[in-house]
């Protein structure tokens, strides 16, 4: 019976795995004690392989800086190769801080990758369906037809927390929890936006759920299940989420204005899921090579992440936590940008070539979403710009 489950999973999944799933970063050891494969050697590349790439790449973001269109880190890298890191500008307006490699960003929505991560993780081990409606799992849940799946792709149609607590909380307390967020919602029962399932509507509502189902389903808080489940084992010693880091932690960043005015946090920074992890450049760059060594996921569970979820969208999609767009090329890329209380972040990561671009900045440029550029850099200017800048959170 598992041969023929297996069998037919392949004549289903077969062009997708082998064409918009091609991970060319060769796979290691899987033999280890832990549910994530040993872990790897990265280092720098050499220079003199890439000396066009990075001479590019140094220039767009140098000129980036000095017009005052750019404050944060980059890490661009192949494989477990880092091609370019560096840090432009302030950490900390007020305490007169600077940027380094250490410095550590709020993620904003790149956060729901590690949330849907996290889920597949679960999915992977067999605790955790698709199919399973919500209201099975988190008590009191007032929509019966919404399922795990609709939340992992953003066609739930539940509307956005963000806007509707403020309809029924007059004084909002310091911090709301994700348990918190489901007592309004069980309680007000605010009207859906659409029908489950409907079409596509991205909303930050489906990730705070999310986290809540990983903390029922694993018996641990959403923030200790990342840390002893996902950061510690890939070495992500310096990525913590907004409930565990200390606001006088050295390299933590502050969220700028375009002007440099502090951005400051406010009630909703108590959800997690949707947003609310903070980490550096490095951290980021290992997770992204761990999903290409396939030392975090299966590629079949992976496949399945990067699959278009929403057929009504022709020209980009979004799979479970992943961005996507060039659909049916080679050149497909999954990703994800983020924005809140002044951080802008982004993501990306082309699969035929196993590349990872990460652009932190805790500064409200629209800069960050330049990838277009970063690709022209990567790829030369006489190749062809299949990367747009996307300013999709």
């Amino acid at each position: 019976m598992k041969l023929f489950k297996l069998l037919i999973f392949l004549i289903v999944c077969y062009p997708f795995l082998f064409a918009n799933c091609t991970q060319h970063e060769e796979p290691i050891n899987k033999n280890s004690v832990s549910s994530i494969r040993s872990p790897h050697v990265f280092s720098k590349i050499d220079s003199s392989k890439y000396k066009l790439e990075i001479f590019r790449l140094d220039t767009l973001f140098n000129k980036l800086y000095k017009a005052n269109a750019f404050n944060g880190n980059v890490l661009i890298a192949k494989g477990s190769h880092i091609i370019y890191q560096k840090s432009f500008g302030i950490g900390n307006k007020s305490a007169n801080t600077q940027l380094s490699d250490s410095s550590l960003f709020q993620l904003a929505s790149v956060s729901k990758v590690v949330t849907g991560i996290a889920a597949m993780m679960l999915y992977e081990k067999g605790k955790l369906k698709l199919e399973t409606k919500v209201y099975e799992i988190l008590k009191g849940f007032p929509y019966t037809n919404i399922s795990v799946r609709d939340l992992l792709s953003h066609r739930s149609g539940l509307p956005n927390y963000l806007y509707f607590c403020s309809d029924y909380v007059k004084s909002p307390p310091p911090h709301l929890s994700n348990q918190g967020l489901l007592d309004l919602i069980v309680k007000y029962q605010p009207k859906p936006f659409l029908k489950p399932g409907k079409r596509f509507n991205y909303n930050n509502t489906n990730y705070a759920l999310l986290a809540l189902i990983i903390e029922k389903i694993s018996g641990k808080k959403f923030s200790v299940f990342l840390k002893e489940e996902l950061f510690k084992p890939l070495g992500m010693r310096h990525t913590y989420t907004a409930l565990d880091i200390d606001s006088t932690r050295e390299y933590l960043t502050q969220g700028h204005t375009l002007s440099y005015a502090r951005v400051a946090n406010d009630w909703f920074d108590g959800v997690l899921g949707d947003k609310g992890i903070y980490t550096t450049t490095f951290d980021l760059f290992l997770l992204s090579a761990a999903l290409y060594q396939q030392r975090l996921l299966n590629p079949e569970t992976q496949c399945l992440a990067y699959k278009p979820h929403s057929p009504e969208k022709k020209e980009s999609n979004y799979g479970f936590g992943w961005r996507m767009k060039n659909l049916n090329n080679d050149d497909k890329e999954v990703y994800h940008n983020g924005w809140w209380h002044g951080y802008r972040t982004s993501f990306h990561r082309r699969l035929k070539d196993s590349l990872t671009v990460i652009v932190l900045s805790n500064r409200l440029n629209m800069s960050v979403y330049a990838t277009g550029r970063v690709y022209a850099a990567i790829d030369g200017p006489k190749a062809k710009e299949l990367s747009k800048d996307d300013t999709d959170e």
